[in-house]
């Protein structure tokens, strides 16, 4: 019986069936299927062995060539590349072949190679048609890219994540994109990393047809006759085939990436620039500039610490794997926090109620969500249903039901205890409660509860829809169970949980402390705000401190200071008197208006253009505090390795992902560097700098020496 269209459609259930008895000219392939159906189009499916989802690795292009070559010996009208994956296409090259490269030449021999593969994919006599479903990104786009036509099925998201790694295109993005679209879409697909849905593809004219998965094999029959109707070609791509219109464009492109990123930090953006300015003429020119750029860049520190922190967020995710049994979610606190994790749990498929004393709370929480999922979520139904799921509740009776409780009220233990005494006996049985305490150790939350085991800490960070962060929190009576359930949880709904042990502050804000609390001390010896801000982004954060502590708001700042400062032996300066009178009054910071900063009616905080430039020693003065505290917490066991610790500084507070993490930057810098440099701003600003013990363990000699008060 021949294989039809019908049954290699059914690899999507790829273990079900055998290809291959008739009319199949198939070499043994360990991660693509080839079959040619009754009609005489081959079907080549991508399948990776041993893993959920498909990427490009040197052994799966290695089999595309040798696909091709069966290919065009069997007689095909056309082929049709798409997924085995219910996953998705393809979601780019595998990451782990870039990890720890040294040697510029030898990447580029390797992708002179996978350039010549996917060049003869482009070059075929027949048609070729990729149809892709879910993820299509980076080098999967690029080999959708090299086919005659795409076909989009809805949930496709199709995009060049290159630049998040420090590098960009490098399989013939740079040249084939803006030869297919308007140039300028191209580039700002490539410069800025973000996705396109199939709807957007098609206006764009990178894919040219967007169906429904029972529809596909009729486009693709329409492809392979060449009567399926594409809309291709733009007047600019003509203009700016000219060195001078791209010489125009390039200084603009330029001067938007540097609103992102600077170029010291993030050098690929303007080498994608620089060379679509030189080559974008010549397609032969830039994919040779393409693979050397390419190569040079993935070298590159910059790039290797980004890769790095790719697998950072993997080994966070894998926390987050397995079944919570949570459906149903109830938030107690409709503030800013509790609104937003209300917002999101819905928005990720969660029935979520949210129950506040103050009935205002709960409306505006609702009208905040409604402008978020008109933001963020594509579709009126998708909409639409978010707000079915996200149920005010005014009276508390989602609470009996609910799989999940989740506090978030006021950050004072004492309304925590009353919080709990009244939910607690309305819980059903099996039901997780979990705080949102940004820093009381869960032994104190504890206190009068008759299953301790249930209740576990999930701290989410401010803004939840932006920051992925989730800090899972046990004690010495949370029971296994519940807290891999909180951690699934924390994966159900696209978070990266990050295991950490009950004690002030648990790890990002103890971590954090010290950072703002210096940044105050600079303020009271009267640096100004913007240079102690233009410091610490000048090393790589996202923010400076002071605006920061604006964001996360001075009251609650000030809370999780003097919780620190009461509860450990960490030295800390004096909290100032002017942030306690700043707080009284008021002045709490982007939510209120007015903080640090005054803010505009767009929350945009109003900075000074002539503050001085910082010296050369405010960045440490900020950075290696936290460095410090980073170690205390790992030599206290508060955090279980340095991955964790890096990954969690890194997706919580910003830390400059292209340094890899906080304490792989001290690696890098040099341990014993970093100790000698704490040593001496001990000597000049005070033992609040004085080395850790901890510091030994990761090789630093001459740590942890008692340092006086000297000033």
């Amino acid at each position: 019986m021949p294989v039809t269209k019908a049954s290699v459609w059914n690899v999507l259930e790829p273990r079900n069936i055998e290809l291959g008895p008739s009319g199949v000219a198939s070499g043994s392939f360990s991660h693509w299927r080839l079959a040619k159906d009754a009609e005489g189009i081959a079907w080549l499916l991508l399948d990776r062995a041993n893993d959920s989802a498909n990427t490009l690795s040197e052994a799966v292009m290695a089999e595309l060539d040798a696909a091709l070559n069966d290919i065009e010996g069997m007689g095909a009208k056309g082929v049709v590349i798409r997924s085995a994956k219910k996953s998705g296409f393809i979601a780019g090259a595998d990451i782990r072949d870039f990890k720890d490269v040294k040697e510029a030449h030898e990447v580029e021999t390797r992708m002179t190679r996978a350039h010549a593969i996917v060049d003869r994919l482009a070059r075929l006599a027949i048609p070729s048609v990729a149809v892709i479903h879910g993820h299509c990104l980076g080098g999967g786009l690029e080999l959708a890219l090299a086919c005659r036509y795409r076909i989009a099925v809805g949930d496709a998201k199709l995009g060049f994540p290159e630049v998040m790694l420090g590098i960009h295109p490098g399989l013939g993005g740079t040249f084939r994109l803006p030869a297919l679209i308007d140039p300028m879409e191209a580039m700002t697909m490539m410069l800025t990393g973000k996705t396109v849905d199939a709807k957007k593809a098609k206006a764009l004219g990178l894919v040219d047809a967007v169906v429904e998965e029972r529809h596909v094999e009729n486009a693709v029959r329409a492809a392979i006759g060449d009567t399926l109707r594409t809309d291709r070609g733009n007047w600019k791509a003509g203009l700016l085939g000219f060195a001078p219109a791209r010489q125009l464009a390039a200084r603009q492109m330029r001067t938007q990436a540097e609103k992102r990123v600077p170029k010291k930090h993030y050098p690929a953006p303007y080498r994608l620039i620089d060379l679509w300015e030189e080559h974008g003429g010549d397609a032969k020119a830039m994919q040779r500039a393409e693979i050397r750029s390419f190569s040079e860049l993935l070298v590159s520190e910059t790039a290797q610490n980004l890769i790095r922190v790719f697998f950072l967020r993997e080994k966070l995710k894998s926390h987050g794997k397995g079944d919570s049994g949570v459906r149903r979610v109830h938030v107690i606190g409709a503030g800013t926090m509790g609104g937003e994790i209300a917002a999101w749990c819905a928005s990720r498929g969660m029935v979520v109620t949210l129950s506040d004393l103050d009935p205002q709370a709960i409306a505006k929480a609702i009208g905040r969500a409604s402008e978020f999922y008109d933001e963020r979520l594509h579709s009126r139904i998708e909409r639409r249903d978010a707000l079915d799921r996200l149920i005010p509740d005014f009276a508390g009776a989602g609470v009996a039901s609910a799989d999940l409780v989740i506090e978030a009220v006021a950050e004072k233990a004492e309304v925590k205890h009353r919080v709990f005494e009244a939910t607690v006996p309305k819980t059903k049985e099996g039901a997780i409660l979990a705080t949102n305490t940004s820093s009381i150790p869960l032994e104190e939350l504890r206190k009068g509860l008759k299953t301790p085991e249930k209740l576990i800490g999930l701290h989410f960070f401010n803004p939840v829809s932006r920051m992925e962060l989730v800090e899972v929190v046990g004690h010495d009576k949370t029971s296994a169970e519940t807290l891999a359930r909180g951690r699934a949880f924390c994966g159900a709904i696209d978070r990266l949980p990050a295991p950490v042990g009950s004690a002030p502050g648990f790890l990002v804000n103890r971590c954090l402390t010290p950072y703002l609390v210096e940044a105050f001390v600079m303020l009271d010896e009267g640096m100004a705000k913007e240079t102690i801000d233009r410091a610490a982004e000048d090393f790589g954060m996202p923010m400076g401190p002071i605006e920061l502590a604006d964001r996360v708001g001075l009251d609650i700042g000030l809370e999780v200071a003097k919780m620190l400062k009461e509860s450990l032996e960490d030295p800390m300066p004096d909290i100032p008197a002017w942030l306690v009178k700043k707080v009284e009054s008021g002045e709490t910071g982007r939510k209120a208006g007015k903080g640090l900063y005054a803010y505009d009616s767009k929350g945009k905080p109003q900075k000074a253009e002539d503050a001085p430039a910082p010296d050369s020693e405010m960045a440490d003065r900020l950075i290696l505090p936290m460095l410090n505290t980073c170690v205390r917490c790992l030599r206290e066991g508060v955090v279980e390795d340095e991955e964790t610790l890096d990954g969690a500084m890194i997706f919580a507070t910003g830390f400059a992902p292209f340094r890899g993490g906080p304490i792989h930057y001290a690696r890098s810098r040099g341990t014993g560097a970093i100790v000698q440099k704490l040593t001496q701003l001990a000597q000049k600003h005070g033992a609040r700098f004085a080395p850790d013990k901890g510091w030994e363990a990761l090789g630093a000699e001459g740590s942890g020496e008692k340092v006086g008060e000297t000033t």
